[in-house]
């Protein structure tokens, strides 16, 4: 038994969810892992994120954004209102607030990386519950080298944190033979 991790970086665009299709990304990863058979897990480590499995929509919006993930969006908003002001939620309350701005700015971040540049930063309640709704992960069949996703289905991470851009990893392990 064989374990192969690999971790992909995506960039969000901070001011509303960021969508990555990283379908190939992911194919490559399998590719370079030189494991034919077993389970692919696609992961993130991130609280405010989540990878799913999808069908590719071909129409897009002017954002860029594909019509599927349009209409999550439209849904989300119903079920998850975007967080506008202090007080919409609970979270986060005042010892969190204080948690956050506390934290070493270099802590569990990659050099140079402000954890939480501003309190409004910390208005991503949204993003968090969107985040476990959806969840942070899936976990594919990888059968004779090729991802068992179907004609049509194609693999997301999603950042939904709409306060700031910044780098996001993705991690992909694989476990087989």
């Amino acid at each position: 038994m064989a374990v192969y991790h690999d971790t992909l970086v995506v960039t969000s665009n901070g001011n509303r969810p960021s969508y990555h299709e990283i379908t190939d990304e992911v194919r490559r990863v399998v590719s370079e892992s030189g494991i034919a058979n077993g389970i692919v897990a696609v992961v993130s480590p991130h609280t405010t994120c989540s990878v799913f499995f999808e069908e590719y929509s071909h129409d897009r919006n002017y954002s860029g954004d594909e019509y599927l993930q349009v209409d999550l969006n439209n849904v989300l908003e119903k079920v998850i209102p975007r967080t506008t002001t202090e007080g919409q939620y609970y979270h986060p309350g005042p010892e969190h607030t204080e948690f956050g701005e506390e934290v070493p700015k270099d802590a569990t971040a990659t050099e140079g990386t402000v954890l939480v540049p501003d309190r409004r930063s910390l208005l991503n309640t949204d993003a968090h519950l969107r985040g476990t709704l959806i969840g942070s992960s899936e976990t594919f069949v990888l059968k004779d080298s090729e991802l068992q996703i179907g004609q049509v289905g194609y693999i997301y991470f999603v950042d939904w944190d709409h306060t700031r851009s910044r780098n996001r990893h993705c991690l992909v392990t694989i476990i087989g033979e």
